[in-house]
């Protein structure tokens, strides 16, 4: 199953240990599925990640790492949808950005869901046809 995942959950992951407790078992299951070869990429989540690396350095160092997960083909298609769920959510005072659209319409188009924390997912997931991922429950841990 390939699982599309957002920014905050390659954020968590990055940390390297500086997340809270209640990450763990999320940066857990991100890692679990990078062992399944299950997340996809897509391009706009590996630039808002690349964004905020003010170490030219460490820019490069991750770059490079990041490219061992291709980006999935967002085309036209992709991009009129989203920019329809962004109208029809505003229309009923329901707020997302361009991206976040953008990943339901990848969700939507390429029958994947979406691994994220944030809850905004959770609000559009009611008037939209998209699943979210949710972490399995590993060594025993109860998933809330």
């Amino acid at each position: 199953m390939k699982v599309l995942v957002d920014t905050c959950i390659w954020s968590y992951a990055l940390r390297r240990g500086r997340t809270a407790p209640e990450h763990d078992l999320v940066v857990r299951e991100f890692g679990q599925l990078i062992r399944e070869a299950s997340v996809q990429m897509a391009g706009p989540i590996r630039q808002e990640i690349l964004s905020g690396i003010r170490d030219h350095t460490q820019f490069l160092v991750l770059r490079d790492r990041m490219r061992e997960f291709p980006d999935i083909l967002i085309t036209s298609d992709d991009h009129e949808r989203a920019a329809e769920m962004f109208n029809r959510l505003r229309a009923k005072g329901v707020q997302g950005s361009n991206t976040d659209f953008l990943l339901c319409a990848l969700s939507e188009s390429n029958s994947m869901p979406i691994f994220t924390t944030d809850e905004d997912f959770t609000l559009f997931k009611k008037y939209l046809p998209i699943k979210l991922h949710k972490p399995r429950s590993t060594k025993g841990l109860p998933i809330g």
